[in-house]
């Protein structure tokens, strides 16, 4: 049946069709959509993760005793969950194991922009890399059979466009597979130092039969054109750039392929053509390779490697002109600073905090990012998932080795202390942090669009299950519980006294702001009669309200408060010196 899928769902219906029986992910952007997809089918144990390593050691779990396993997430997760991927490059495969990386060219939502390609080099396993819908469906599948054929893990690699662009696919019927028998075998299983210097053998001699099995694989196809002077060499997204703006004007070689690479297949479709170019997204992954080989070529000297190619981009480089029909916008989209929902919870801890003095706030990677945008101004580091914490106690150390009489407060969500910030925590409470750690608990995994994480009480599928106490788990890990601070954000007072406890402890604090994200739906629905409004006659236009940095109130002559995204929160009811904000209607 035809079906217009987009690449991420292509995925999942790859997969199940492949006969997958467990997959795991964290969420994160442009990969977020595949686990959600996949949940939707009974056949597949599916589930949320609190980190990637975490799911990845699932699905590796699950391999080892036989059943076909995935594991999605987007390019940084893949650092986070590396320790798992390269050892399980030794151990190989029962069952099938497919990790999906969804790599973010253009950093639309990330904060870097790694070309995951060299992973898989790295960790000496095969990479497929489709370039639209329906080779996201077709090539899933064959993972799974190159997996087990080859006794090796295999890296499907997407990208923003190939995750989130939609075309036609020809879905099939699912193939069961039967959980392969799992034999004890613990040379195989076991990495011990003896073990895995055997095996180190083994996965040489694997990439050697890869390599071998790509040069005829059908996943690299040539199209050539007689008379065509100019051929190009691409995988995933590059191959439909490429392709559109040369047309029949050039011969194509597409690599779907693309670890090891089919040299054979390269060197005879280098000599046909007279000018050879890679396209090929932010690094030459490719044409490092083809240069190596001895075959000159065309690349990353005229295209760029940071950002997103686009059609006319590489008609400018290769062509040297620009499109007939140029599809470029006349106009380019308007600069939206990143700004805090209105009624977003968050606001309510950062705004007491950014009154305070002499206080450092590292960030993390979420919506609490956002606190670091004007107005608020919150925030001096954002690294990675985590980060928030663990900076804080190294940015403490040295500012007591300077000495500077700074206080230090870590931020991070309720998604982000499970997945990576819990050890942070304990790392302050064992070497004596004085720092406060802040954990913006909104109930969900707000940023990557909602789904559920080990606090919000639901499974992937929407199953009840525990809802972790954080507080609880924050005194497990050793903070004391007279400094431990749960807090309303709504309420601005008691924000305000529990930042000032936290400032002034002499020993390490933690702040638990409890709010559910405004966006959530039985929120909305809970807090659709509520509203602010102004006092005109009282208002005297002195701004304090636009301190909060909320997008429902704006200052066009005399201050407006946008009924349409007002959730009456309250905020700039407690901050108006005039008390010429009132709020209207009650929570149902």
């Amino acid at each position: 049946m035809k079906a217009i899928l987009s690449g991420n769902e292509a995925v999942a219906q790859g997969a199940w069709e492949a006969g997958c029986h467990v997959a795991a992910a964290y969420p994160g952007t442009p990969g977020t959509e595949i686990l959600e997809n996949l949940g939707r089918f009974p056949e597949v144990y599916c589930e949320w993760s609190p980190n990637e390593k975490v799911a990845l050691e699932v699905a590796s779990g699950a391999s080892i005793a036989g059943a076909r396993a995935l594991s999605a997430m987007k390019h940084v997760g893949l650092n986070v969950a590396a320790d798992p991927f390269f050892t399980m490059s030794y151990i190989g495969v029962n069952g099938g194991l497919v990790i999906v990386s969804a790599d973010d060219p253009g950093l639309s939502s990330s904060q870097n922009e790694q070309d995951n390609r060299w992973y898989a080099i790295h960790a000496k396993v095969p990479m497929l890399e489709p370039s639209d819908s329906r080779e996201c469906l077709d090539f899933t599948r064959a993972a799974f059979d190159i997996s087990e054929r080859f006794d090796t893990p295999v890296l499907l690699r997407l990208t923003t466009r190939i995750c989130h662009g939609k075309s036609v696919v020809e879905t099939g019927e699912r193939v069961e597979t039967a959980v392969r028998e799992y034999r004890r075998n613990l040379a195989k299983n076991a990495m011990l130092p003896a073990f895995a210097k055997q095996k180190h053998y083994m996965v040489e001699k694997r990439l050697d039969d890869l390599r071998e099995y790509g040069e005829s694989s059908p996943l690299n196809s040539a199209e050539m054109v007689d008379g065509a002077e100019i051929g190009v060499i691409a995988s995933g997204v590059g191959y439909q750039y490429a392709r559109e703006a040369l047309g029949d004007g050039a011969s194509f070689l597409k690599i779907g392929f693309s670890w090891p690479l089919p040299r054979r297949l390269i060197r005879e479709f280098a000599s046909k053509v007279k000018i050879l170019w890679v396209v090929e997204e932010n690094d030459p992954f490719l044409e490092t390779e083809i240069r190596a080989m001895g075959i000159p070529c065309f690349g990353k000297d005229v295209l760029p490697v940071v950002d997103e190619l686009t059609p006319a981009i590489v008609a400018r480089a290769v062509l040297g002109k620009k499109l007939a029909q140029a599809l470029e916008a006349e106009l380019p989209p308007p600069n939206r600073p990143p700004l805090l929902c209105p009624g977003c919870p968050h606001r309510g801890l950062f705004f007491p905090l950014g009154k305070k003095k002499d206080v450092i706030v590292t960030g993390d990677i979420g919506c609490y990012g956002l606190g670091s945008m004007p107005p608020l101004n919150v925030g001096e580091t954002t690294i990675c998932m985590g980060a928030g914490f663990s900076a804080a106690i190294g940015f403490q150390k040295a500012g007591e080795k300077a000495g500077r009489n700074q206080k230090v407060f870590g931020i991070l969500g309720d998604s982000t202390f499970f997945h990576s910030g819990i050890t942070g925590l304990i790392d302050a409470v064992v070497n004596k942090s004085r720092g406060v750690f802040v954990i913006m608990d909104n109930r969900i995994t707000a940023m990557t669009g909602q789904q559920e994480n080990p606090g919000s009480g639901r499974t992937l599928s929407g199953e009840d299950t525990v809802a972790l106490d954080i507080p609880k788990i924050c005194e497990a890990c050793g903070v004391r519980r007279e400094n431990i601070h749960v807090v309303d954000p709504y309420d601005l007072k008691a924000s305000g006294e529990a930042v000032d406890r936290a400032w002034a402890a002499e020993e390490l604090s933690v702040i638990v702001t409890t709010r559910p994200c405004a966006l959530l739906k039985d929120v909305q629905k809970e807090r659709e009669g509520l509203k602010c409004s102004v006092d005109e006659e009282r208002c005297v236009l002195c701004g304090a309200c636009l301190n909060l940095g909320c997008p429902a109130i704006t200052k066009r002559g005399r201050i407006v408060i946008d009924q349409a995204a007002c959730n009456g929160c309250g905020l700039c009811v407690q901050v108006c010196p005039k008390k010429a904000i009132g709020r209207e209607g009650e929570a149902r």
